[in-house]
């Protein structure tokens, strides 16, 4: 149990890095964003400090918004959005890598439990490909490339079923929420853990 409460630590320690990130990294795009809007002076040292060493690093999230048509001046929130967006996959990964440790030790501890844990590794990763379909359907990646196909293959038996019935709430599609919580229920139903 000693790795166990080592990857805790470790899942934490992540956690707090990525905190503080996002708050250092907010600070930075709140004043970039005031340099590039003009509500700083663009001729000030924290100005030129900030195009000469912050705006080279921002180039490429703004070529993809110039792409996307948006405007230059927000590239530094766009950059914070990716940030929280990596963040939340990291640690959700994290702890599904924690979930799969942990059942391999109790895997280990009582043999008698792998087939039921298959079973519950198999939830786990249907959830894992919901999580991912969602997330890629707000990016503008095609979902026949070949590091989405996997999650719209293991995830499309279970959602076009449950397109065909629930209806689009305005522009938003809730059919991988609500097979998110069915498949919560079937596994809490069949005591899954």
């Amino acid at each position: 149990m000693n790795v166990l409460s080592s990857y805790a630590v470790f899942v934490a320690g992540v956690r707090v890095v990525l905190l503080y990130a996002a708050v250092v990294l907010a600070v930075v795009c709140a004043v970039d964003w005031a340099v590039r809007t003009r509500r700083i002076s663009p001729f000030s040292r924290i100005a030129r400090f900030f195009r000469a060493r912050v705006d080279p690093l921002m180039v490429p999230v703004e070529r993809v918004i110039l792409r996307a048509g948006g405007t230059p001046s927000s590239a530094a929130w766009w950059t914070l959005v990716g940030l929280i967006l990596f963040g939340i996959l990291l640690i959700t990964l994290l702890q599904f890598a924690g979930g799969i440790l942990t059942q391999v030790v109790f895997g280990i501890n009582e043999p008698r439990s792998i087939p039921l844990l298959l079973v519950s590794w198999a939830f786990s990763i249907l959830r894992l490909a919901l999580l991912v379909r969602v997330i890629s359907s707000w990016l503008p990646i095609s979902p026949y490339s070949r590091w989405l196909r996997w999650s719209y293959v293991l995830t499309e038996w279970m959602i076009a079923p449950l397109r065909r019935i629930i209806p689009l709430i305005g522009m938003i599609d809730i059919t991988p929420i609500i097979a998110w919580f069915l498949l919560n229920l079937i596994q809490s139903a069949l005591g899954i853990p």
